[in-house]
């Protein structure tokens, strides 16, 4: 049996705020905007190339999350890319407050640069060169 992590729920306080943030500034795709129940709206993104997808709502507890954390407490999620300074180009024209890749160790995967959005959640982009030669499942 295979499990695979395919959406990851995330807190926010605006759901048209932190839809407009991630689509426009971070370049993910909207899957879905609409109510997942009557009165719960849900806006469903995925990176580019990613396999994995963020939902975003304002009322977490209506989902059965409990307790609902609270918005901007998410830290650590991360995006991984075969070229982290072409990402960084990419990001910053799209207008996002991004920090510089920073080397924290020489090998291959050692590369960052951070964001977080309108909340504060917070999100890590990894350098990983392999990615651009093998994919995921093969680089495991």
């Amino acid at each position: 049996m295979e499990y695979t992590l395919e959406v990851v729920v995330i807190p926010v306080s605006d759901v048209d705020r932190a839809r407009d943030f991630y689509r426009d500034k971070a370049g993910f795709s909207v899957d879905f905007d609409g109510d997942a129940m009557p009165g719960v709206r849900v806006v469903q993104l995925t990176p580019p190339g990613s396999g994995c997808s963020i939902a975003l709502s304002d009322n977490l507890e209506a989902l059965g999350v409990t307790p609902a954390p609270t918005p901007g407490s998410y830290q650590g999620m991360q995006l991984c890319v075969a070229d982290i300074q072409e990402a960084h180009k990419e990001l910053v024209a799209r207008g996002l407050d991004i920090t510089e890749p920073v080397v924290h160790a020489e090998q291959d995967g050692g590369t960052f640069m951070y964001f977080k959005d309108p909340d504060g959640n917070g999100w890590g982009v990894q350098e990983y060169r392999v990615r651009a030669e093998t994919p995921l499942r093969s680089a495991i």
